[in-house]
């Protein structure tokens, strides 16, 4: 009887119950709300998390396990999860690192042997890859996915502890649920073991991957990410190589909104190092996002990134104060940062870029079939120098599509907007993990 009780003790500091090792300051961020007037996500009933969450639904975690048993605890009931330490998701099942071959093996997947099927030079450009090794691929990916990807529930405040807390390539699944928080974590990027070689994609074929750090889909509501930094970290994507002459790609987003998700606000994150950061919207097909995809970007800071920064389809999107900044000697090559796509309604006020070497203005706004963006108050630094520059009318100097300014509605969810030349300053010295 005495070992029950001891291991059901135990159990329950592992568990539920224990915020001993959360730093009281940590500890006050679990209870914090999202302010009134903070974005999309503060839109009617707000954004509360887990803040509510009662002692037994309060939990420090350390490891993969405990943390999917955090969260699944309770169901939809108010709960607060402490992330303590570093937790990597590619693990098996006693907590040791997962490699490819870890996952392959239950599926009998090889690698070498699909490269050699599916070789252009033999299997041409006309049709995607099937049969036998591409289901081995499918199977690998999918054993895979039930480790990295991990579903968040409503009513849940995911907060780490103090100066060091990561997931290490994880993706947070929050999908058709509500009310949701994330701060003050470093997320290194998933990567997926199993691309998939897509020769219809484009002229030349394209290897695709899955998971995002954080994804909010399928009707997810009231998401409020905040005071996180993501980044590739130790795995750049030079690192993979090339197959097929394409760049093997082993990432896919970091903070993706899709699929009629909405209220949301990513506010005072650092994004850098990576190639595409945030796809808000779905397909250009996807005509019920019509009326959705309501998100704010404020206050964060973009570093030495390729694209999607974001780019929007449908969706009603602010983006205010942020920070872009862009090296020539970086492992990912600017190419755009707002993607104007089908539909996007992007309201961009006082955002500040800066170049270490000259870019030609129109390349900051892309034009994906969208129609209209409003922008003022944009600020670039290049060698060059520094002026306030009309983004907008500088994007139509450079293509032959016009776009507009007529988005059809005006921001009233924010605090303060800054003036921009104050924008590197404070986003700098505030942003990311490890400032709160």
């Amino acid at each position: 009887m005495k070992k029950v009780v001891k291991a059901l003790v135990l159990a329950s500091l592992l568990i539920g119950g224990s915020t001993s090792t959360a730093s009281a300051a940590s500890s006050n961020l679990g209870k914090e709300t999202l302010a009134s007037n903070d974005g999309w996500a503060s839109y009617g009933k707000g954004t509360r998390g887990g803040s509510g969450a009662d002692s037994r639904h309060t939990f420090t975690v350390k490891n993969r396990s405990e943390f999917v048993r955090a969260l699944s605890e309770g169901g939809n009931t108010p709960k607060i999860v402490y992330i303590e330490g570093s937790i990597d998701f590619n693990v098996d099942e006693n907590n040791q690192p997962a490699t490819a071959e870890h996952y392959a093996k239950k599926c009998g997947y090889d690698f070498n042997a699909y490269l050699k099927a599916y070789n252009p030079e033999k299997w041409g450009y006309d049709k995607e890859v099937s049969g036998p090794l591409e289901d081995a691929r499918v199977c690998a990916q999918k054993e895979q996915k039930k480790q990295v990807v991990v579903n968040v529930p409503s009513n849940t405040s995911i907060i780490g502890v103090g100066k060091d807390a990561k997931i290490l390539g994880g993706s947070l699944n929050i999908s058709g649920v509500e009310n949701v928080i994330i701060r003050n974590l470093a997320f290194e990027a998933p990567r997926d073991f199993f691309p998939q070689w897509d020769p219809t994609d484009g002229d030349q074929g394209e290897w695709n991957s899955e998971y995002d750090n954080i994804v909010v889909t399928n009707g997810a509501e009231h998401v409020w990410v905040d005071h996180n930094t993501f980044s590739d970290g130790r795995y750049h994507d030079e690192g993979f190589g090339e197959y097929f002459g394409r760049k093997f790609q082993q990432h896919d987003g970091l903070l993706d909104v899709t699929n009629t998700a909405s209220y949301v606000t990513a506010s005072y994150n650092v994004f850098q190092d990576h190639d595409k950061v945030s796809l808000i919207g779905s397909s250009d097909s996807k005509t019920s996002d019509r009326g959705r995809l309501k998100v704010t970007l404020h206050h964060n800071y973009y570093k030495n990134l390729t694209q999607r920064l974001p780019r929007v389809r449908y969706g009603e999107v602010h983006v205010y104060n942020n920070y872009y900044e862009f090296a020539r000697s970086t492992d990912y090559s600017f190419q755009y940062a707002l993607g104007v796509g089908i539909e996007s309604k992007i309201y961009a006020q006082n955002n500040y870029f800066s170049f270490d070497y000259n870019v030609p203005l129109g390349n900051i706004i892309k034009d994906w079939k969208g129609t209209s963006i409003y922008e003022e108050g944009s600020y670039v630094k290049s060698p060059a120098g520094e002026s306030q520059v009309d983004l907008l009318q500088e994007t139509n100097k450079e293509n032959s599509t016009v776009l507009d300014e007529s988005v059809g509605w005006k921001p009233s969810l924010y605090k303060k907007i800054h003036p921009t030349q104050s924008v590197p300053g404070t986003v700098k010295a505030q942003a990311g993990a490890g400032k709160l």
